[in-house]
């Protein structure tokens, strides 16, 4: 059989190469944004967030002003770093802007990391300068680093016309600058910071907006954490270059979700498994969510049957992704204009290549699995400081994901799951993605993991960790005979520990790595 990779681009648009420019927008368009909105459009709406709101000249001085300060108080040039520790709130979009204006890079940091944790990332990303409050502020006279404080009068400036003075001149971003830092989970070892250049971004946000109908009075309802490539790219830049707004949700909770669905009107918003699962098992009363086109599931895999009972509880269509943070956010995406195959991830983006390759790095037939490999302009540089991590990552052309999948004849992904997370029974090899799905079918169960133990006779056997929906009773029996209707006897698990909720990481993914220490 053929080997097969499937593009929605042209074949010379893979990693390092200079595809199509029509197939991206300039950097000057995405950097350059928050001004060119100003000029077009001064009173539209922009940014808002629960204490407040800024329309488009309001938002291009607030820039234009915290890059003003960056750069002559703290030396900020192109070239530089700037590190912000804050929580999702407008002043991190505000310094994103500001930094890339500037022709230098952000690196976000999760503000759960421990104060070490936040040392590491700002000494080994390089930073000059950290945004953020009092927390931010002890830190940076650690390193002796320039602080910004968030509550700086240059984050709020006055409405009103922007002098052409002060903003900046964004010609002198360069494509290869960088442009974010985004640093790995670490659960591995030490995190990795992976470089993003300003021209990757660009043609992810252009992947983006060319991706999905996205219809008219574009709004992000902003639920996933700024320190993450998707809040940041698929949540903030794309719906501010389609022209439309973006609400800032500072924290997700289930309790008031659907009221400010309701008052804010959002058009989309993206999140993660395990928020749908908790907004489709919470949700007791109806909700008006009329003003949503879509959603966008990501992250990780979601089951068929947890997608179908989201969109029915809702009437909502779910457009389920996939992508890493090595690719700037997205690669393959469900489409919302009736092609989306539930169960799939989707085709590949616009700008993108997708394939399957063997352990021995040949491409694989449609319907065989093997390593997801991805190429498209949007690929990091590399991690940062890592040569031998990056040429790992980066071989042949293609960013080697880690994670299993194949490909049918449409071009459509299914993950299978992720290589490390393999469990080996006897010989026999069992993805804990099918075992999960298969748990998650059952009605009362509403997040699944499943991970290998060790055991003297087979090397390895499958345990599983569930929580039920609130109020629910089931018997570590009762769901053994449930999956025993859906699974081959090998692959069910030895031992079902119901808890009531199972470890996440700040972005809202399972941390598995816990779970193997039970």
């Amino acid at each position: 059989m053929a080997m097969t990779a499937f593009s929605n681009s042209r074949p010379e648009a893979a990693l390092g190469s200079t595809a199509d420019a029509a197939q991206t927008f300039s950097v000057a368009e995405v950097v350059g944004l928050p001004f060119i909105r100003a000029h077009s459009d001064p009173n539209r709406a922009c940014l808002s967030w629960p204490d407040g709101r800024l329309n488009n000249s309001e938002f291009a001085a607030a820039v234009a002003a915290t890059a003003q300060t960056l750069r002559d108080r703290h030396g900020i040039t192109s070239g530089s770093v700037v590190g912000v520790l804050l929580r999702n709130v407008p002043e991190l979009i505000t310094t994103m802007f500001a930094t890339w204006s500037l022709g230098a890079a952000l690196t976000p940091i999760n503000p759960s990391l421990t104060d070490d944790e936040v040392l590491f990332q700002l000494s080994d990303s390089g930073a000059k300068a950290l945004v953020g409050e009092e927390r931010a502020d002890a830190l940076s006279l650690e390193l002796g680093l320039g602080y910004l404080s968030a509550t700086d009068e240059c984050f709020r400036a006055a409405a009103g016309a922007i002098s052409v003075d002060v903003i900046p001149d964004v010609s002198g971003v360069r494509d290869d600058d960088a442009g974010l830092i985004v640093y790995t989970s670490g659960t591995t070892g030490k995190p990795k910071g992976c470089v993003l250049e300003q021209s990757a971004l660009a043609a992810m946000v252009w992947s983006l907006v060319h991706g999905l109908d996205h219809g008219e009075d574009v709004r992000s309802l902003l639920v996933l954490p700024l320190f993450h490539c998707n809040g940041l790219l698929a949540g903030t830049v794309m719906p501010l270059k389609l022209g439309g707004s973006v609400h800032v949700l500072p924290k997700f909770d289930p309790s008031t979700f659907w009221g400010v669905v309701e008052t804010e009107r959002p058009s989309y918003f993206s999140a993660v498994p395990t928020i749908f699962s908790v907004l489709e098992a919470r949700t007791t009363r109806e909700v008006d969510a009329s003003s949503l086109r879509f959603v966008i599931c990501g992250a990780a895999p979601m089951s068929k049957d947890a997608i179908a009972r989201f969109e029915k509880k809702f009437d909502l269509d779910m457009v389920e992704g996939y992508g890493l943070s090595e690719c700037s956010v997205c690669a393959t995406l469900n489409r919302n204009d009736g092609t989306a195959k539930p169960g799939t991830v989707g085709p590949a983006l616009p700008g993108f290549e997708i394939g399957i390759k063997d352990p021995g790095g040949t491409l694989l037939p449609v319907g065989e699995a093997g390593e997801v490999v991805i190429a498209s302009r949007t690929i990091m540089r590399g991690y940062l400081g890592r040569p031998e991590a990056t040429a790992e990552a980066l071989r042949d052309g293609w960013l080697h994901t880690g994670d299993v999948g194949f490909l049918d004849s449409d071009g459509y992904l299914t993950l299978v799951d992720r290589i490390k997370d393999l469990i080996i029974r006897g010989g026999e090899n069992i993805y804990p993605k099918e075992i999960e799905d298969a748990l998650l079918g059952h009605e009362l169960v509403v997040e699944a993991a499943v991970v290998g133990a060790p055991d003297e006779k087979y090397g390895e056997v499958v345990v599983a960790h569930v929580a039920l929906r609130n109020g629910a009773s089931i018997t570590e029996e009762e769901l053994l005979a449930f999956l025993e209707q859906r699974l081959a006897r090998y692959k069910l698990p030895t031992r079902i520990h119901l808890r009531e909720g199972l470890p996440k990481n700040a972005v809202g993914k399972i941390v598995k790595e816990e779970l193997r220490k039970v």
